[in-house]
């Protein structure tokens, strides 16, 4: 069957570096016309050769003139990164230079610029990568930690993807089995096949349940750990954000009460992003603002990854302040006023608190102390994460379809073991786990997912 031409699909470009003025800007092409618009700017010139840089003058085919000597590459279909015929612009970074050929590339019949995420929109498409593949993509360039971008290279390389393939392929070939027992009953299959099954079934589904309780660990690591520093009003909290951060990110003053809203800062520890959150001092108070404050910083409180329990020990019972921040056993609390306290304080205050909570004792004045509580909740933020090894789910999606998966082979199972199985509910459960398998990696409902997910990606990739 031929393609018409009104369903041929166009060629796209974008620049895929950053904007501004650089040493080097790239622009990509995909598409059937690729080659064409190569002949275009590059006039008098062979095609390169597929995957070799070939130095060529860029001009514009109508007037003529030249706008940039570069580097060319092309690639043939299939050998691309979308599947499809591709190429490269690497010319110099001007933004004179880069607006002149994006200019020319818009006049070229059959092109138009690319949309987000289009580029790996693509790949997707033509079996270059599933999704959770082109999900990577997105993650490595997000990546801001070295633990980050470490665990977008290993769902790149198709960590999640091949193990729900595999589970996939196991759950197909019981389905066939049971289906075989319905269809055939008076063939040679095996009497009671359908039992054999049910070990596999109950194998797969401990792998499941080892996956999901994995405490969410590859999602925090690609968000990022959220800490909600907690305390009374003048505890120190925001002189302890601003000495984490090693910037001014809060207002410091002596008056109860300063900080209203909850102020975010984004930090790297050992590889970990972590999230720390200022929030309102914990009182009561006739000030409705400020009840506002409180209010949202209980509800951050009771959301984040962990609470950071900041307590002045000279003005505030910890124990007090304990309870009204909520705190969870494992929450690490910071006794901040250092440079005043006793040298047996530290002692003293660890007896009185017991030992569910890692406990650091701070000088924002004198910076005394601030690498414990660094290398604390670098530690604390490590064991939330995993340190990155191994963790297979890092998105919601992920979870909410493999935990449909679960819940789907566990009603299968159910049904094999019932003293009166009834095989073709047990063949449909099996369907269902499937498919939920298959939307992880794009296999099925692919469409639905597609803009969803695009969406998150840059131009140009």
């Amino acid at each position: 069957m031929t393609t018409s031409a009104t369903s041929r699909p166009r060629t796209i470009f974008a620049r895929a570096t950053p904007p501004g003025r650089g040493a080097v800007a790239i622009i990509r092409l995909s598409g059937p016309d690729t080659d064409a618009a190569l002949v275009a700017l590059t006039p008098g010139r062979a095609l390169p050769e597929p995957r070799l840089a070939s130095l060529r003058r860029i001009a514009d085919p109508v007037s003529g003139r030249v706008i940039d000597e570069a580097l060319v590459l092309r690639f043939t279909a299939p050998a691309s990164y979308t599947g499809e015929d591709a190429a490269e612009l690497q010319l110099h970074g001007g933004p004179a230079v880069v607006a002149a050929v994006i200019e020319v590339l818009g006049r070229l019949p059959g092109l138009r610029p690319a949309e987000a995420g289009e580029f790996t929109r693509r790949a997707v498409l033509s079996g270059r990568m599933d999704l959770t593949a082109a999900e990577a993509v997105a993650d490595l360039i997000a990546a801001d930690t070295a633990g980050q971008a470490a665990q977008a290279l290993a769902q790149l390389g198709g960590r999640l993807g091949r193990q729900v393939e595999e589970w996939r392929a196991r759950l197909i070939r019981a389905a066939a089995m049971i289906e075989a027992e319905i269809d055939f009953p008076d063939e040679e299959v095996p009497d009671g096949i359908a039992l054999t099954v049910a070990p596999e079934l109950e194998a797969i589904a401990t792998e499941f349940r080892a996956c999901l309780a994995d405490g969410r660990s590859g999602e925090r690591l690609r968000e990022g750990v959220v800490v909600a520093v907690v305390g009374r009003p003048n505890a120190g909290k925001s002189s302890l954000v601003n000495a984490l951060a090693g910037r001014e990110i809060a207002i410091v003053t002596d008056r109860p009460g300063t900080t209203r809203d909850a102020i975010e800062v984004a930090l790297d520890l050992d590889g970990v992003a972590l999230t720390l959150i200022d929030t309102a001092g914990l009182r009561d108070t006739d000030d409705p603002v400020e009840q506002e404050g409180v209010r949202r910083a209980r509800a951050r409180a009771a959301e984040a990854d962990l609470r950071l329990v900041v307590i002045d020990p000279e003005t505030t019972d910890p124990a007090e302040a304990m309870a009204e921040a909520g705190v969870l056993p494992g929450d690490p609390i910071v006794f901040t006023r250092r440079d005043r306290l006793a040298g047996d304080a530290a002692d003293r205050l660890r007896a009185e608190m017991g030992g569910d909570h890692p406990m650091v004792l701070v000088s924002c004045v004198t910076g005394a102390g601030m690498g414990d509580l660094a290398a604390a909740l670098a530690g604390l933020a490590a064991g939330l994460t995993g340190g990155g090894e191994g963790a297979m789910i890092t998105r919601a999606r992920h979870r909410a379809a493999l935990d449909q998966a679960a819940v789907a082979l566990d009603a299968a199972a159910a049904g094999l073991t019932h003293p009166l199985p009834m095989l073709e509910l047990v063949a449909e459960d099996l369907r269902r786990a499937c498919d939920a398998l298959g939307r992880i990696t794009g296999r099925i409902d692919v469409e639905h997912l597609l803009d969803a997910i695009f969406r998150e990606f840059c131009i140009g990739k």
